[in-house]
Formats: structure tokens, sequence, C-alpha cells
């Protein structure tokens, strides 16, 4: 089947950053230096590029409110439970609740929508929400805990989008999009490089840190934890877009959509903040891996029982 060959890459380069980090090809540090490199370069570059480009009107508000509805309902449950249900700490909790919720909407997203939906147009909008709203509240409760007395600072919450490159470049991207505001070619060609490296980089930087020995940043996480997880991101967030959409009176290509989106798995940046932030990491390379292996049979059954 087609859409078997867009998980192919992931698991690929997955496995590469593993062996390379068991044969010690890459040293010691490989899996935190590319994190870092990732979360301050590559990534914010491509997140400039893609919303540059992305013009801001025109939103099919009715799919994005299904999807929207599914997210938020699953990224809070999983926030919840990480308390309730495992025990973890405050910091850890974002971390948990993205990995339950929050899809893989760029390498993996782009390739299924393309050819099981036939066009990217809705993706886009996904890809919005995530960044403009998911990620600014799960940054933000992350730099939270950052601080040493856990405090929300409103001086330090408004700084946030300055020394956080993620946010920065997203409102920038927005910006400029709104303004129509091109780069020079030069700049534009030097940014596409580096958001190129992104997804590469972040797949073998994941791949490393499933071999690499850590005591002091490493959480134990067991079966259970990644079963809730995996059951919240393939099963239930696709179940309540869904729902969510049928309510809305959505088409059957419009709830096809809705419900393909909602069941892509937990994205790659789940780890690189995680890793960034020094919380939750385990968990989050876990549930990158085990989400993206089994969502393959949420996204043909989704494919079969709406195409």
């Amino acid at each position: 089947m087609s859409v078997v060959s867009a998980f192919v890459p992931i698991w690929v380069l997955t496995a590469l950053g593993y062996v390379a980090c068991r044969w010690g090809l890459l040293g010691e540090a490989v899996a935190s230096v590319l994190g870092r490199f990732v979360f301050h370069l590559a990534m914010p570059s491509a997140l400039f590029l893609a919303l540059s480009r992305m013009p801001l009107s025109g939103f099919a508000g009715r799919w994005l409110l299904a999807f929207g509805v599914s997210t938020v309902a699953v990224v809070g449950f999983g926030w919840v439970a990480a308390s309730r249900l495992f025990g973890r700490a405050p910091a850890e909790r974002p971390i948990w609740g993205m990995a339950a919720g929050y899809v893989n909407s760029a390498n993996l997203g782009i390739p299924i929508a393309t050819q099981v939906l036939g066009n990217v147009s809705f993706l886009a909008e996904v890809v919005l929400l995530q960044v403009l709203v998911v990620t600014p509240v799960v940054l933000i409760a992350l730099d939270r805990h950052r601080d040493p007395a856990g405090r929300v600072r409103v001086r330090r919450i408004a700084s946030l989008p300055v020394r956080n490159p993620v946010i920065l470049a997203s409102l920038l991207g927005v910006v400029c999009s709104a303004a129509g505001v091109r780069l020079p070619s030069a700049a534009d060609a030097s940014l596409a490089l580096l958001a190129a490296a992104a997804v590469p980089a972040a797949l073998v930087a994941l791949g490393a840190s499933l071999h690499r020995t850590a005591p002091s940043r490493a959480e134990p996480t067991g079966p259970a934890e990644l079963a809730v997880i995996a059951a919240l991101k393939l099963v239930a967030q696709p179940a309540i877009a869904y729902a969510v959409g049928l309510a809305l009176h959505l088409s059957g290509p419009q709830l096809l959509a809705v419900v393909v989106c909602a069941g892509l798995p937990t994205a790659q940046n789940t780890f690189i903040f995680g890793q960034e932030y020094g919380v939750g990491e385990t968990v989050a390379n876990r549930a990158v891996v085990v989400t993206t292996t089994l969502s393959l049979g949420t996204l043909v059954a989704a494919a079969t029982l709406l195409g």
C-alpha cells in the first residue's frame, strides 16, 4: 500500500540514529547536540518558511474546529492523566500531554495527506493550529517549570518569543505572511537548507536517544504509560474528531481529512522539546516510536471506512 512508503524514511532514519549511537560513530553527546541544533536552528527555519508562505485566509472553520476539539481534549486529558494515573511531576506533564495529542503534521503528515486525501490544504491549517496555539501553551508551561520558584512571571512569559527560537520564528513567519513579505533569494535559500535538515536530524537524534543511557535524566516509562498514550493518540483523538465532525455535519471527504489528520502519530517535536527542557525525554521518544509504528493501522482503517 502506498501509505506504507510514507513511514519507511522515519523508521530508517530512527534506526540509523540508534545504530550510529550503539556503534559509537557520532560520540556520546550526539542526541543532545543534534537536538539543540534542531531546536535552535533547523526547526525555526522550517517553521518560518512554512508559515511565511502559507496564506492566513480561507480557513476551513468547521473542519479545524473538529480537529481542534480533539486535540484540546486529548492533550488536556493526557496532561491530567500523567499526574493522576502515573504520578508524573508537574514539569513532565506538558510533554506527556503533547505526546498524547500533538500530531506529526509535517514530515509524515504531508505524504499521508497527499496519498490519502489528495491535497495538503487542510493539513496546512493543522500546522498553524499546532504551531500558534498548542506549541506556545506547552512551551510556556515548560518555561514556567524551568523557573526555580515555579512561578508564572508575566515578564518572563512576555519575553518568551524572544528567548524561544521556535515561537519567535513562528511569529515572524505569520507576520511575513500577513504583510506579503518575501525574503531575498539568498536568505531564502540559506533558510531552506537549514529547514531541510530539521526532520532527518530530529529522527537521528530520536534514534540515538533510544540507545543512550543517562540515569540523571531518564524517567522510568512502563508499558502501561505507552499503552495509554497510544490509545489516546491513535484511538481517542481520531474518534473524538469523527464525533465532533458528525455533530458539525461535515461531509464524507471533510470527515476523512479530519480523522486522518487526528490519527497521525506523535510528532518528534515532542522529543525535541523534552530534550531541550530536560523533562519527559524518555516518555517522549518512546511515544514517538510506538505511535509511529502503530499509527499505520489507524490511518488505513480511516481511509478504508471513510474513503
